[in-house]
């Protein structure tokens, strides 16, 4: 016989059985016993620490947020995009040396051929560096061709007003970097149209075609420069042939693949 009534030792079993749940009985001591007061105080505990949590997370988040918002922000400075706003900005000097002392100064025009030459040699590395470290940009995208037709037109331009070059060689030529340009936004719902091996040496004989016109330059180097606008004028048509003929291609291509792709959809919602 213990000497602890059977009440009590029931009472206490019972009591133990019928403790709320998410209680602690005694055997586990004082220091974790909860009473309700006490299950209140800790549940207002938890709240408080996950309302500090997600105050915190929140916090983080939009930090996050505007941390991603000034690196995006940041990647339009990059290299090449500077160089791409460079060759922008060497636009109105080039036209300003090119003119400078009635336009027909050796001196002046060596000076606009050394910018036409700087904007033509970066435009060689932006696309590249762009492409090869991943820093293609929308910016980059928009300004870079702005900036190559800028440069060249600016320079056509130039020379015709100076009598230098015939004015349908200029016609020609920003006929069809015009043309194109538009004609790629036309169709670029269907693809891209890829740049040829025509169009970057039709691209390079025009810059050095271009550059020896602005140079002042006479005898059988002024004969030369004649022949080598020639073969960039010929280039020139032959490689807007040649984009004119992917362009049909591809749309054709494109639209054939969306009626296959609406022709399929329509079986599938009648099965």
């Amino acid at each position: 016989m213990s000497g602890v009534p059977a009440s009590a030792a029931g009472g206490s079993s019972s009591a133990r059985r019928t403790a709320p749940r998410g209680t602690v009985g005694p055997a586990h001591g004082p220091a974790e016993r909860t009473t309700p007061g006490g299950t209140v105080e800790r549940d207002a505990a938890e709240r408080g620490t996950a309302e500090r949590g997600a105050t915190e997370g929140g916090a983080g988040g939009r930090g996050g947020k505007i941390a991603a918002a000034a690196v995006n922000q940041a990647s339009l400075w990059n290299v090449a995009n500077l160089l791409t706003m460079f060759r922008l900005l060497l636009v109105p000097v080039f036209v300003v040396l090119m003119l400078g002392n009635g336009g027909y100064d050796p001196a002046w025009r060596s000076f606009a051929w050394a910018a036409f030459a700087v904007a033509m040699f970066t435009d060689l590395f932006d696309g590249h560096l762009a492409r090869t470290y991943n820093l293609v940009t929308d910016f980059g995208k928009i300004a870079d061709p702005i900036a190559d037709k800028a440069i060249m037109g600016a320079a056509l331009i130039c020379l015709s007003a100076l009598g230098d070059l015939p004015w349908w060689v200029t016609a020609v030529i920003l006929g069809r970097e015009l043309g194109i340009t538009v004609l790629r936004f036309v169709v670029i719902r269907y693809g891209v149209i890829p740049a040829s091996r025509g169009g970057k040496l039709k691209t390079l004989t025009q810059g050095i075609a271009v550059g020896m016109y602005v140079l002042a330059l006479t005898g059988p180097l002024a004969t030369l420069r004649f022949w080598v606008m020639a073969a960039a004028v010929i280039l020139t048509v032959a490689t807007g042939l040649d984009y004119v003929k992917q362009a049909i291609v591809l749309r054709r291509r494109g639209i054939a693949e969306r009626r296959a792709a609406l022709k399929n959809a329509s079986k599938e919602s009648e099965a």
